[in-house]
């Protein structure tokens, strides 16, 4: 998530009440959660696992709750006793939620949008594209050229990501958005979630069967093929040309290579290659796959043979 003005590390610590160490003058321009940081950024931790990834990420600002900790030359370090409660802090400040009506949609030339379809606060939509009944667009979604939206699927729905309390789950209050990029055609009864802090992307020319969900930040490449109830999870990153058959599922924080294809209810564990075809659950290089079906199927003739 932008900030626009920028703010400076010194400035947000005074609005949390917390204590800032480090270059206190570095412009603060966006707020990002860990996985998608950039250069400016402020990002919160609150876990020791993801201390060194924080510190050693491109953020210029680390919110976390630890104070005897070598700073990074360059950065900037806000002290809290609950970073995940300051970052929500932060987000309702410079990005108060205005979901419907507050800036009006803007459809582009010759594009038709159902009567039944309900569009939140700044949402934009090119030409000629086609919404279909039902769908809902939530605020802060940007649609491009020629795209197709069939009934009853939302586009910019609520990341699920929760911080677990004693007492239940507190929500992360989000900030991020969707952009759908130009030929894109999503089926119907489908699922994308916005962002946490920065956007979910689809790539131009990529096509979505019915039921399917992408989760919160992914980024999905160009030209990609994915067929119903395929289930993407957070923060994963798909490459170009990559094609999921039907009932994929992608775990979180994983990323699969250009030219890639994951066969019917096959679910990856860990990052894979492109160009390459994937099955099973763990899945692996289907041919590999394929010869371990065959020998398992051997199994029983080999027990028999042993017992004899």
């Amino acid at each position: 998530m932008d900030l626009t003005p920028s703010s400076t590390a010194k400035d947000i610590a005074q609005l949390l009440g917390a204590e800032v160490k480090g270059n206190s003058d570095l412009a603060v321009t966006g707020i990002n959660e860990i996985n998608r940081v950039r250069a400016g950024d402020l990002v919160y931790v609150d876990h020791p696992k993801y201390y060194e990834k924080a510190l050693n990420s491109a953020a210029t600002t680390i919110l976390l709750d630890k104070d005897d900790i070598v700073i990074p030359d360059g950065k900037a370090i806000i002290i809290s006793d609950d970073p995940c409660r300051d970052y929500n802090t932060l987000i309702i400040h410079f990005n108060p939620r205005k979901a419907w009506g507050s800036i009006e949609p803007l459809i582009g030339r010759g594009s038709e949008v159902h009567s039944s379809v309900v569009l939140g606060s700044n949402v934009r939509i090119g030409v000629d594209c086609l919404i279909m009944p039902g769908v809902v667009i939530y605020e802060n979604t940007t649609i491009g050229n020629n795209v197709i939206i069939h009934a009853n699927t939302v586009i910019g729905s609520d990341p699920f990501y929760y911080k677990k309390r004693k007492n239940g789950y507190e929500k992360m209050v989000p900030g991020g958005s969707v952009v759908i990029e130009d030929d894109v055609e999503i089926g119907a009864q489908c699922a994308i979630d916005r962002g946490v802090s920065a956007e979910t992307r689809i790539g131009r020319g990529t096509k979505i069967d019915n039921h399917v969900h992408i989760g919160h930040d992914t980024l999905i490449g160009r030209n990609c093929l994915f067929a119903g109830h395929v289930a993407i999870s957070g923060a994963v990153v798909i490459e170009d040309d990559v094609t999921l058959w039907g009932q994929a599922g992608v775990p979180s924080k994983l990323r699969i290579g250009k030219g890639a294809t994951l066969l019917g209810q096959s679910a990856i564990m860990n990052s894979v290659e492109g160009g390459k075809t994937y099955l099973g659950s763990p899945a692996g290089e289907w041919r590999q796959k394929m010869r371990e079906i065959a020998l398992i199927a051997k199994l029983p003739d080999l027990f028999k043979k042993m017992e004899g």
